[in-house]
């Protein structure tokens, strides 16, 4: 289980590879599902030009890798990795890797979704969005 906050922008795709070749066996896994959340350039109607993420240091990575061993131990999975950027981001970065490996699919679709939703919705994240008309805090996650 590896869970990192970058405040640059990564590779998702390059990550995801690297981390596979480097941590587990050829053969030993049936499955890996991923979700890679991007930068939008609008919300709530209106032109985003910039995203600051805001988060707890300490705290969020905590969070995140008490999620990242709940979803390890309800979905029997072989390994998990959780990249989340921080500080500015633009339109069309990645902001979030949810990965999951194991011998079979059902169980990695399951928590890799699981672990997206509960990070959505636990994880002390802040965002702060400037758009044309100023700047404003999001209140709100968009439905899954």
């Amino acid at each position: 289980m590896h869970v990192s906050l970058r405040d640059s922008a990564f590779d998702p795709w390059a990550e995801l590879a690297a981390y596979q070749q480097e941590r587990l066996a050829a053969g030993a896994f049936g499955a890996t599902a991923a979700f890679v959340g991007t930068m939008r350039d609008f919300n709530e109607g209106s032109a985003v030009r910039r995203l600051f993420l805001e988060h707890y240091p300490g705290m969020t990575e905590r969070e995140l890798e008490r999620l990242a061993g709940a979803a390890l131990e309800t979905h029997e999975l072989l390994d998990v990795l959780v990249i989340h950027r921080v500080g500015a981001v633009e339109p069309a970065d990645p902001i979030v890797l949810v990965a999951a490996w194991s011998a079979h699919r059902a169980a990695a679709f399951a928590a890799c979704r699981e672990l997206m939703e509960a990070l959505k919705s636990t994880a002390p994240f802040w965002k702060h969005e400037e758009t044309d008309d100023g700047g404003r805090w999001v209140r709100h996650n968009t439905p899954g």
